[in-house]
């Protein structure tokens, strides 16, 4: 099947098909006469697989990591394992981020009156970071 279908069944853009070849990150399709790009059962398979790897969120390089374990027979799942791992890791760190970003930003938003008085709460709460203590004071 051509470039087209292949995206539409995998649900992997024809533009991010031709990126992960460029990167090598999967082989590159084999050509038709005319020199279309072609793709079977187990290029198919691949972008499937690349596809629920990004959507889970690992990095290319991961993914890299992950399809060449995933296509060596031989391979020790401990080595999967230790991957996922240290993704799992990695999510648990944003997610510790992103929820004391979000609870800094509710608080402020929380003390802001939102009406027509020029002093607004979020904006000195952005002004005066603690985390931009050693910065310079932005005066305007």
């Amino acid at each position: 099947m051509n470039i087209g279908e292949a995206a539409g069944i995998t649900g992997v853009s024809a533009k991010m098909i031709r990126y992960y070849e460029s990167i090598g990150l999967i082989k590159e399709s084999l050509r038709s006469d005319a020199g279309y790009r072609t793709y079977g059962a187990a290029e198919l398979h691949a972008l499937r697989f690349v596809r629920r790897a990004r959507k889970l969120g690992f990095s290319l390089e991961q993914i890299r990591d992950l399809l060449s374990l995933w296509q060596d027979a031989s391979r020790a799942s401990k080595d999967v394992k230790a991957i996922a791992r240290a993704h799992v890791a990695d999510l648990d760190k944003r997610i510790l981020e992103l929820t004391e970003m979000r609870d800094t930003l509710s608080h402020l938003v929380n003390t802001c009156a939102g009406d027509n008085r020029p002093d607004c709460p979020i904006l000195a709460g952005l002004a005066n970071s603690a985390d931009d203590a050693l910065a310079a004071p932005c005066r305007h």
